[in-house]
C-alpha cells in the first residue's frame, strides 16, 4: 500500500490550492472535465454542473475538493475546507501542543523533555512509521468528509478515481473503497492513533475538511475529540490553529 505517497500528494495539492494553483502535478482540470461528462454534463452559469457539483471550485482542489464537494454546493475555499491546515497538519498539531504546554506551566524546558513521548510529526516520519501515520490521517479525513452523509455511491466512485489518479496502487484503491463504505465509528478510528501527536493530527485534519457550523459535523468532531482523549482546551487550540492556517 502506498498511503504515504497519496497523503503527500494531497498535502501538496492543498498547499497549491491555498496559493491559488495546483502543485500536485496532476491534470486536475482534465480529470474533472472527464468526470463532469460522466455526471451528465455541461456547465451551468457560475461554473456549476448539472449534477450539483461546483466544478469551478473543484478545479482548484482535485481529490481534496471532491472529498468535500457535494450536491449542496459547499464552498471549496471557505469554512468547509481549510487548505493550509491540511498542508501543514503535523507542524500545526505540534504548535497546538506547544501552546497548550506554555499556557499550562510556561516551562519550556519541561516541554522539551516530554517531546519523545509525544510522538513525531507526520512530516518527519519515514518508512513503515510514515505509512502507518498516513493511513491514520487518510482514514480520519475520509470519515470526517462523510460525517454529514453527503457522499453517495456515485460520488464514492468519483473520489476513488481521483485517488487512483494520484497514483494509488491496487491495495490502496481497495482500502479507500472500504473506508468510503465503512460505518462511522469514532472509537474505532481513535484506536488507530499511534501516539498523542497522531491523535492531534487526526483531529486537526478532521477539522480541516469539516464545517464546524454544521450540526452533524460538529457532533462528529466532538465524538472524535472525546474518543482520542483530547482535552477540551486541546481541541479548541487545534481548531484555532486550523482556522488561522486557512
Amino acid at each position: 500500500m502506498n498511503a504515504s505517497k497519496i497523503l503527500q500528494q494531497l498535502m501538496q495539492q492543498a498547499g497549491g490550492s491555498q496559493k491559488g494553483g495546483s502543485s500536485s502535478g496532476v491534470d486536475v482540470k482534465g480529470m474533472l472535465s472527464g468526470l463532469s461528462k460522466q455526471l451528465g454534463g455541461g456547465s451551468s452559469q457560475g461554473g456549476g454542473s448539472s449534477s450539483g457539483f461546483d466544478m469551478k471550485s473543484l478545479l482548484g482542489g482535485g481529490a481534496m475538493g471532491m472529498l468535500v464537494g457535494s450536491k449542496r454546493g459547499r464552498s471549496m475555499g471557505g469554512k468547509a475546507l481549510k487548505y493550509g491546515a491540511i498542508a501543514g497538519v503535523g507542524v500545526l498539531a505540534w504548535k497546538a501542543w506547544q501552546s497548550s504546554q506554555a499556557a499550562k506551566n510556561g516551562n519550556t524546558q519541561q516541554s522539551a523533555t516530554q517531546n519523545a513521548s509525544e510522538g513525531e510529526r507526520v512530516e518527519v516520519l519515514s518508512g513503515e512509521y510514515q505509512e502507518r501515520r498516513s493511513l491514520e490521517l487518510l482514514q480520519a479525513m475520509i470519515m470526517a468528509a462523510r460525517a454529514d452523509g453527503h457522499i453517495d455511491e456515485q460520488e464514492q466512485a468519483l473520489i476513488t478515481e481521483q485517488i487512483d489518479a494520484l497514483g494509488a496502487d491496487q491495495e490502496m484503491h481497495n482500502w479507500v473503497e472500504q473506508q468510503l463504505k465503512a460505518p462511522l465509528d469514532a472509537q474505532a478510528l481513535a484506536r488507530e492513533a499511534d501516539s498523542p501527536q497522531a491523535a492531534r493530527e487526526m483531529y486537526l485534519i478532521s477539522v480541516a475538511v469539516t464545517d464546524e457550523q454544521n450540526p452533524m459535523e460538529r457532533a462528529w468532531l466532538d465524538q472524535l475529540g472525546s474518543a482520542l482523549n483530547l482535552p477540551k482546551e486541546m481541541t479548541a487550540e487545534l481548531e484555532r490553529q486550523a482556522q488561522q492556517a486557512g
